[in-house]
């Protein structure tokens, strides 16, 4: 027997918060209730903190209690609107905070782009594989909490266990282990978050899921230079960043900025790749570069950083992506999967993957 969204809600209209009680007080947000399980997050004020640790256990203990719920997650997060005065009498002094190593995971590999649509996500998938098929231990992050497409592209559904409803279990397929928010919510279910509930749930899947022993995790990073790129940056060390871009200048105008971002966070550039870099006619074998030619390459010489491979334009490898098995699985011995297989060994001879 399933539990519907309205049984859940009447069980947590009895726990009293300060304001009422959850639902009412306004502080839940992103109730998914699906296949046993139930999901949501708490947005509260951080000086309540004590308190709602209280009330999530009332809430784990009443929605666990429930007929056909075998699965409770709650993430608490929050953020003050005014900073507090500064406490200007001497204290003990405080320990100093920064990224912290993720157990099991030697280094952390980010993929990222200033601008979206480049194909950083295909490009994200097949360097996994690729790296998979080279004997590495590969993980991949799917970051993109508002767009997450890793699901699709290789091949992953269902939903991830949680056997003691706090550490959860990733997905694996094609020789990689993956974890994506899109595993979590229906595929046509927006996420609707502001920012520090997307930076929890960030956290979450770095630090709660069982990746494992991993040689590498790839995080495949949303577009721009914003929440999720920071706290990628300050919560774990990361070993490296690979910008894809396509070759126009407005795309350029982007990454600029992408790799002006991890200069400031003192992550290291590790290359560029430039994606849609030309298109071979399938019939009379023309090549055209619709959207440009060479200017990721001459950016790259401009600032020192390695171009790592020029992409071609090809349909067989959108349609790998959206079949669930990236080219690099599906075609292994095809001219298309041959510019991630030479990234992968790179990776490795730089000594990053």
């Amino acid at each position: 027997m399933s539990t519907s969204r309205e049984q859940v809600l009447d069980v947590l209209k009895g726990l009293e918060a300060p304001g009422g009680d959850i639902v009412s007080s306004g502080v839940m947000r992103a109730l998914n209730v699906a296949d046993g399980a139930v999901r949501f997050v708490m947005e509260i004020n951080p000086a309540d903190a004590t308190i709602y640790e209280d009330i999530k256990s009332k809430a784990e203990a009443a929605l666990g209690a429930m007929e056909g719920i075998n699965q409770v997650s709650i993430v608490l997060t929050g953020h003050t609107e005014k900073a507090p005065p500064p406490d200007l009498r001497p204290s003990k002094a405080a320990e100093p905070k920064g990224p912290q190593k993720i157990p099991g995971i030697d280094r952390i590999l980010a993929i990222a782009s200033g601008k979206g649509g480049v194909g950083k996500s295909t490009v994200s998938a097949n360097i996994a594989c690729a790296l998979a098929q080279q004997g590495r231990r590969v993980g991949l992050l799917d970051a993109d909490v508002y767009g997450p497409s890793q699901p699709r592209m290789l091949g992953v559904s269902g939903r991830p266990a949680s056997p003691d409803g706090k550490t959860i279990l990733p997905m694996r397929n094609h020789g990689v282990t993956m974890m994506s928010i899109g595993l979590m919510t229906n595929e046509d279910q927006a996420v609707v978050w502001r920012g520090p509930m997307l930076m929890g749930a960030l956290q979450q899947m770095m630090t709660q899921v069982q990746w494992g022993a991993l040689d590498v995790l790839i995080v495949d990073l949303p577009p721009g230079t914003g929440d999720v790129q920071m706290t990628l940056a300050q919560k774990a060390p990361v070993d490296g960043a690979i910008i894809v871009s396509t070759p126009q200048d407005v795309a350029m105008i982007d990454a600029r900025k992408g790799i002006d971002m991890f200069n400031q966070l003192n992550v290291p550039i590790v290359g560029m790749i430039e994606n849609m870099s030309t298109h071979i006619c399938s019939n009379c074998g023309h090549e055209e570069h619709v959207f440009g030619h060479g200017g990721v390459a001459a950016e790259a010489a401009k600032l020192d950083i390695p171009l790592l491979a020029e992409v071609p334009l090809d349909l067989q490898i959108r349609l790998a992506s959206d079949g669930g098995a990236p080219i690099t699985v599906s075609q292994p011995d095809g001219p298309q999967a041959k510019a991630f297989q030479d990234v992968a060994a790179a990776l490795i001879a730089k000594g990053v993957a």
